[in-house]
């Protein structure tokens, strides 16, 4: 039997799924919009209900007792469930709410200038070689510089986690991880924790103005941050501040160049990149779904899900429903309304996601208002080690304007 069988053809895992989610998501919504997986999770396709369980029915990221399906899989030093991605409040209001500030639009706001000097900087490289991997010469080093210098993690040692940033994304799937990813993302996250155990050590003897000696001082206050939960958060903002990022980048690069209309529609408006982020987030976002408890029995469609059941809400499903978005398999840069679900809802709602929409709108509008060519180099699609839909490398040949 095909292994995707049991999974009607939408299994993250295989290959073919990941090269184009999107046939075997409107299979789902057409025939199995409320199904469980073989391993007991429930998921739902539809827009409608996947709005219903991230905003509206009782939910939280644990079950009643307190636990999660990863703690049974993962050895206790290691895996995400001390982040605050990973707390139900009044924890994850904690946790939050010590690093919420540096990602307001204010706050954001304030590094618009300075990620575009960046931004122009790598552009121009790249123009003057003729080419260029918008992975490796733009997605990754716009969003990995700015948080970063936001935490106070060295940018010299990039090469050093960028690795383990995208093998540890696997920890947050590892009830259904492949074994061999899941012995990687464990590899990796002890490897990360041990970087930043360096690095608090460093900011306990000398602090910075920067959110990692933010964490340490709520640490050494008392009950405020504990130091297990020090560590966690440290690791956690690295990898979520720039690794969906670089998806939302490198794949809407990859659109816009699919689709030479809309680039067109973009250069001819360059006011636009507003919209045409939104558009890129919703026609092929990096994070295809998230993870729910129901904190009470809910019925969706036909079917009455349990109390404590985990529920996946398919974002990327929900983003190309028929019911809810017009001609939904038509990319277009100036779709208006586009109420997308990609950055999640209700209190877990993308910390960072004002962050990211800038990041998007400087690198992906400079790119297009600076290259008159954007030229595919290669065809066939490299994905990289990501839990999340992120390509490993994406060459184009380019032309100044």
């Amino acid at each position: 039997m095909d292994a995707s069988a049991p999974f009607r053809g939408v299994n993250l895992f295989d290959p073919s799924f990941r090269e184009d989610p999107h046939p075997g998501f409107a299979r789902l919504r057409a025939r199995y919009p409320v199904d469980m997986m073989p391993f007991g999770m429930w998921r739902l396709a539809r827009y409608a209900d996947c709005v219903r369980l991230l905003r509206e029915v009782p939910t939280g990221v644990r079950r009643a007792d307190g636990s999660t399906r990863a703690e049974g899989v993962l050895p206790p030093d290691i895996g995400p469930g001390r982040f605050m991605l990973q707390q139900d409040p009044p924890t994850h209001t904690r946790l939050r709410k010590l690093v919420s500030k540096a990602f307001t639009p204010r706050a954001v706001e304030r590094l618009r200038a300075q990620v575009q000097v960046l931004t122009d900087r790598l552009v121009d490289r790249a123009l003057d070689k003729g080419e260029m991997d918008v992975i490796a010469d733009l997605a990754l080093p716009v969003p990995s510089t700015v948080i970063c210098e936001m935490m106070g993690v060295p940018a010299a040692d990039r090469e050093r986690f960028t690795d383990w940033t995208a093998r540890a994304t696997h920890l947050l799937g590892a009830p259904m991880v492949p074994p061999e990813r899941l012995a990687a993302g464990i590899e990796a996250s002890r490897a990360l924790n041990a970087y930043f155990a360096e690095l608090i050590a460093e900011r306990r003897r000398a602090p910075r103005e920067d959110m990692l000696s933010d964490l340490v001082r709520a640490t050494d206050a008392g009950d405020r941050l504990s130091p297990e939960e020090l560590l966690t958060q440290a690791a956690g903002l690295l990898i979520a501040g720039f690794e969906t990022t670089i998806g939302l980048i490198g794949n809407g690069v990859l659109q816009l160049v699919r689709h030479p209309a809309e680039l067109a529609k973009l250069r001819a408006n360059p006011a636009g990149i507003g919209a045409a982020v939104e558009e890129c987030l919703r026609f092929d976002g990096p994070i295809l779904l998230t993870v729910r408890v129901l904190r009470e029995a809910t019925q969706f469609g036909d079917t009455l899900i349990p109390r404590d059941a985990e529920v996946m809400a398919l974002l990327s499903s929900a983003n190309r429903d028929p019911a809810k978005f017009a001609d939904p398999e038509r990319f277009d840069v100036e779709r208006t309304p586009n109420e997308h679900l990609a950055f999640g809802g209700g209190v877990h709602f993308c910390l960072g996601a004002h962050l990211a929409r800038m990041e998007a709108q400087v690198a992906i509008g400079t790119l297009v208002r600076r290259a008159a060519k954007l030229e595919l180099g290669s065809e066939r699609l490299v994905w990289g080690p990501s839990l999340f839909r992120v390509l490993a490398r994406l060459p184009l040949r380019v032309a100044a304007a």
